[in-house]
């Protein structure tokens, strides 16, 4: 079942590959609890199904990137990219896509939380398997406040500026 409005996230696990060790981040891979991670923010979280795919290298990610500081002025705290990929891949294609400091890379390499949403695709066909659908949500102290789910193929109603217009 697909999340809906109103509802609280599911306290699942996502994993960010850390560039420079923090008190609490060592570098590498580090696993995070969601509940953890939204306790007072508003968040964006945008889903997609891969790293290095056209739509989400050419323009999701890159939106995001260009239009943080428009996301920033509307109250948003963080900016996530979920996709069914592992840490180690997330960091390397965020180093490329210059996502540092602006959207955080979580790697969810077993579909934990993307399944616990009910935002799945199955690209068994195409020999992809299991990914994230592509959506964006709005998350408030956890509990989901808006949330955009594309159409297959599409890519219309999840961008930063479809978002920016709903915030």
């Amino acid at each position: 079942m697909t999340i809906q409005i109103g509802q609280a996230l599911p306290n699942t696990t996502l994993y960010e590959f850390i560039e420079e060790e923090t008190p609490g981040c060592a570098i590498g891979p580090n696993a995070f609890q969601v509940a953890d991670l939204v306790k007072g923010k508003k968040i964006v979280i945008f889903g997609l199904p891969g790293a290095y795919t056209p739509t989400c290298s050419a323009k999701h990610v890159p939106g995001y990137v260009a239009h943080h500081a428009a996301l920033k002025a509307k109250g948003v705290d963080e900016v996530w990219c979920i996709s069914v990929n592992d840490a180690f891949v997330m960091g390397a294609w965020g180093r490329e896509q210059a996502t540092r400091g602006k959207v955080r890379m979580f790697g969810d390499g077993n579909a934990e939380f993307s399944q616990a949403v009910g935002l799945t695709l199955d690209l068994t066909g195409r020999g992809m398997g299991l990914r994230s659908n592509r959506y964006a949500m709005v998350v408030q102290d956890g509990v989901v406040k808006s949330l955009a789910i594309e159409q297959p193929g599409k890519f219309e109603v999840s961008s930063a500026e479809a978002v920016l217009a709903a915030l």
